[in-house]
């Protein structure tokens, strides 16, 4: 089977690109001296969970209990779930902890701290600092940090964080700066938990950028990535890694022409409605145009408007898509973990046409 048996649109995963971005992280994680928590949020497969675990100690982070349900029925246990938790889910957890599960939660709530803890056989928990982002956490100097440790008790485990903020870096001396102050508010907060009697053995962080790019992070016992196992256009833009690491594409068929513009059977439930390239100095509207060898054999050709069902790539004079109605094209996405959500199923390639494999992943919460 090749790309040109495949129905459109559809995930083209390429295996050759994908182990080459997993060596990659593996040593930058190694020079650093700091074991691997690989993300699965973006990736949501076992047959890439495997290959990302190589040589790392076995834990996986996940961003839905779905995810945690599916990891777990095929044989990971040790895992951390990276969404602040709520009643009701803690119920899930603990079910699944019962069944075999190492589920670790985290919280920056002081009313569900207590929840926790009153629980017979309570999750390990980690209190959410916020270490510059703005989105969840805690700060690591608030009085907060030390009053949800003590609801949580002997439910505490460790602290953790997330430097969102680094994709608003646009160098990799910025992603330098961001790193070590990701690591000196987790590291802080452990610090101040220890220092209260408080035994702390989880220092978790982590963002793609900041586990590539960071100098040093001394204290930290973990790091969590996800979207530098299949790259993207944004990641790209910021120096995570370069455009030919983008090892994720949607292929896509040509349905019709307009002048100066192809229009494709890839709109905006297959490609995402992502702009997060908006703000980079390369705008690649909603995904850049590859020709069907994952090539950027037509220059700065951006699918510029995505319809539900239509998307439509608008290219330069100079390198014109002449393509018949039926050729197949892919496209690089702006934001792989948005692209893949759409989708079942990735069809992998070896750097060429030939399907090898279809890996399926799981979708929901």
């Amino acid at each position: 089977m090749t790309l040109d048996d495949l129905p459109t649109p559809c995930l083209v995963l390429d295996r050759t690109i994908l182990e080459r971005n997993l060596r990659d992280m593996a040593s930058a994680v190694a020079r650093l001296g700091v074991p691997l928590r690989p993300h699965m949020k973006t990736a949501k497969s076992i047959d890439v969970a495997r290959m990302a675990l190589e040589g790392q100690p076995g834990g996986i982070t996940v961003s839905t209990l779905a995810e945690a349900e599916y990891f777990l029925g095929h044989g990971i246990t040790d895992m951390l779930y990276a969404v602040g938790i709520t009643p009701q889910k803690l119920d899930r957890v603990l079910a699944l902890n019962q069944a075999g599960a190492r589920i670790i939660v985290i919280t920056d709530d002081p009313m569900m701290a207590d929840t926790i803890a009153c629980r017979p056989m309570p999750p390990r928990t980690l209190i959410e600092i916020d270490s510059g982002e703005e989105r969840g956490g805690v700060r690591p100097d608030s009085d907060r940090l030390l009053e949800l440790a003590a609801r949580l008790g002997g439910a505490l485990a460790g602290v953790m964080t997330h430097a969102g903020h680094s994709y608003a870096g646009r160098s990799v001396p910025e992603m330098e700066q961001i790193a070590a102050g990701e690591r000196d508010a987790i590291v802080g907060a452990a610090t101040r938990l220890r220092e209260a009697g408080h035994p702390i053995s989880i220092v978790s962080a982590g963002s793609s950028p900041t586990a590539r790019h960071a100098v040093d992070f001394a204290g930290v016992t973990e790091l969590r990535a996800g979207v530098y196992m299949f790259g993207d256009l944004f990641q790209a833009e910021i120096e995570t890694h370069g455009l030919d690491s983008i090892a994720l594409t949607v292929l896509t068929s040509v349905i019709g022409h307009r002048p100066g513009k192809v229009l494709v059977d890839a709109g905006g439930i297959a490609l995402s409605k992502d702009r997060s390239t908006e703000a980079v100095p390369h705008d690649y509207g909603f995904g850049l145009a590859l020709d069907v060898a994952g090539r950027a054999s037509y220059g700065y050709a951006v699918v510029r408007k995505a319809y539900q069902e239509h998307g439509v790539i608008e290219y330069e004079p100079e390198t014109p898509i002449d393509l018949p109605v039926g050729a197949r094209l892919r496209i690089a996405p702006n934001h792989v973990c948005m692209t893949a959500a759409a989708h079942d199923r990735y069809f992998v390639v070896d750097g060429d046409q030939e399907v090898s494999a279809i890996w399926y992943r799981v979708n929901g919460w």
